[in-house]
């Protein structure tokens, strides 16, 4: 390996994509490639530098396996980064495969975090979990244990375990602080805001309050019974039963559980949960109906009792009802939550993470649009959506290393 290879990779593992480029910017042999596209990506420029990795990968020969594997891990990280969640996720596991059995456990393991990142990204926890709990990391650099402690933090945050959240991203700070790294060092503090900013609304008998991520974590473990919009859910405990794929039900629970412990009126009844103003008798039939299979949903945590003007939620064993709401409630919320975290998402990738059809997302986005809510730029297949803010960039990029055959 020449010097000027030497100093560029040295240049990126310290975050200086500049100290980098001047080094081999004018070289376009498979080492020289596959830098520059580490530089480009860490400066922002995804586009060219997922086609310089792409160039560097095919330039490396048949014996230079382990540097076309850190090719495929620098581009798993850009697609990542860039929401192109259709990126063969295979090709990252055979990489990760190669590194592990050329001895290059640092790189593998950032594989792993690429993988597990990804799953969170998608809602996919229990398998992300699965991942961490078979991963032994082996001993990092600094910028290393920073982002696989930002991992273990995200799954802890997900669970809304708080205390082991605060404790990886203590651990966390304090490596990216270690190794130097400015945009590091940002990434972790920007991990930290999650626990400082209100993550849910708690309603409880007419009145509602903002919750931090601690606090809610403290609400479900206070033994309530708990009409949860955040995840349509009621829960007690351990005991939880999911009413996402019943969305009438949901309204129907979520309505008695913000009346409690009064009842709720037939007619806001059947607004609620048919957006019915002018109710015949037909509507009625069908809320008994509803009500029918609410109170079978609920056995076990609730009843629902009949009233002389509507229904009440009954909690078994004399617990306490409150509904715990996102912080913010309007139409496509949960686009907009996805868009909050500044990347530029193309319509696709936003119909995986959301799990709904490509053109729910993409009359969402729409409407989004018109209201000026978010913005896209790029034609075609190209267009990509993201809220009015400035794109991030890759932040922990492991490629720099010894690159040819060593």
């Amino acid at each position: 390996m020449d010097s000027l290879i030497t100093a560029a990779a040295r240049a990126l593992a310290s975050g200086d994509p500049l100290g980098a480029l001047k080094r081999v910017a004018l070289r376009d042999d498979a080492p020289a490639l596959a830098l520059r596209g580490i530089a480009m990506a860490q400066l922002g420029d995804l586009a060219r530098a997922k086609a310089l990795l792409k160039s560097a990968a095919r330039a490396f020969g048949p014996k230079e396996a382990m540097a076309r594997a850190r090719c495929v891990v620098a581009e798993a990280e850009i697609a990542l980064v860039s929401r192109d969640l259709a990126w063969p996720v295979k090709a990252l596991d055979q990489a990760r495969a190669v590194l592990e059995a050329h001895g290059d456990r640092v790189n593998a393991a950032h594989a792993v975090n690429l993988e597990v990142r990804r799953l969170l990204l998608i809602g996919r926890l229990d398998a992300a979990e699965r991942i961490l709990a078979a991963f032994d990391p082996p001993p990092l650099p600094p910028a290393s244990k920073a982002a696989y402690e930002l991992v273990v933090a995200g799954v802890a945050i997900r669970r809304l375990q708080t205390k082991a959240a605060r404790r990886a991203l203590g651990r966390a700070e304090e490596a990216a602080r270690e190794a130097g790294i400015p945009a590091l060092t940002a990434e972790v503090e920007s991990a930290s805001l999650v626990l400082k900013t209100p993550a849910a609304r708690v309603i409880a008998q007419g009145q509602e309050r903002l919750l931090l991520l601690e606090e809610v974590e403290t609400v479900l473990a206070a033994g309530v019974l708990v009409v949860d919009a955040c995840r349509n859910c009621v829960r007690r405990g351990d005991t939880q039963v999911s009413l996402a794929s019943r969305p009438i039900l949901f309204a129907l629970a979520r309505a008695l559980g913000e009346s409690w412990p009064g009842d709720v009126p037939r007619s806001a009844l059947l607004y609620r949960a048919f957006r019915a103003r002018h109710a015949d008798e037909s509507h009625r039939a069908r809320l008994r109906v509803e009500i029918g299979r609410l109170r079978a949903e609920l056995r076990g945590l609730a009843d629902v009792t009949a009233t002389r003007r509507g229904f009440a939620l009954t909690p078994c064993g004399n617990h306490d009802v409150i509904v715990l709401a996102p912080p913010v409630e309007e139409q496509h919320a949960a686009v907009l939550a996805f868009l909050a975290d500044g990347e530029a998402w193309s319509s696709s990738a936003l119909a995986i993470a959301l799990g709904a059809s490509a053109r729910t997302v993409q009359r969402a986005l729409e409407q989004l649009s018109d209201a000026g809510k978010v913005q896209w730029f790029g034609q075609g297949r190209a267009r990509r959506w993201m809220t009015p803010s400035v794109p991030g960039f890759p932040t922990i990029l492991l490629l720099p290393g010894p690159l040819p055959n060593d």
